[in-house]
């Protein structure tokens, strides 16, 4: 079955909004990847989830290295930016500055980093797999560092911040449900 990007099925989905920062044939970039993953502990690796003819694919194929970061709720516009434009045609690092957002050069690999994400991770390509009508690159994280900021929620095509913190269940439920799992292991 295939299904078009704008499937009213496929936006049930709750992501994160990752940002790929990349270094190579199309200079500095940075790039909007709804499909971002932490995959690993230990070690500890990520998944970004490119797109065909992506700059950011070209970039990371070169120099076997890309940064990841997680969108903090305040920054929608930066990752519609980076999100909406090719880094073929536009120098997107340069708006993203002159719109004030910051960066860093990484101190592992050679790219830049986005200063004010949620987390920022510096990472080493591992492994590249084909899935469908995207490349999964999957890194492995060289540095990493995360701010108080809270995440930028993407679903529906709509940028969403977090509500209310649901509560867990109280002492007595839980108690039942341990209780319910003695009696029904197998």
């Amino acid at each position: 079955m295939d299904l078009k990007w704008d499937d009213e099925r496929t936006r049930k989905f709750v992501t994160n909004v990752g940002l790929v920062t990349s270094n190579g044939p199309h200079g500095n970039n940075i790039m909007a990847a709804e499909w971002t993953h932490h995959i690993s502990y230990a070690p500890s690796l990520l998944a970004v989830c490119i797109g065909p003819n992506k700059a950011t694919l070209d970039n990371i194929r070169e120099t076997k290295e890309f940064g990841v970061h997680l969108a903090a709720f305040d920054q929608s516009v930066f990752s519609s930016i980076a999100g909406g434009n090719t880094g073929k045609e536009v120098n997107k690092i340069a708006i993203l500055k002159d719109l004030g957002l910051r960066f860093y050069k990484a101190s592992k690999v050679d790219l830049l980093m986005l200063k004010d994400a949620v987390m920022q991770a510096e990472c080493k390509l591992m492994q590249e797999i084909e899935l469908g009508d995207h490349t999964m690159m999957v890194g492995e994280v060289v540095e990493i560092r995360s701010t108080k900021k809270e995440p930028l929620i993407y679903r529906g095509g709509k940028y969403w911040n977090f509500g209310d913190q649901i509560e867990k269940p109280r002492q007595e439920l839980l108690d039942k449900i341990k209780e319910l799992v003695e009696k029904n292991k197998k």
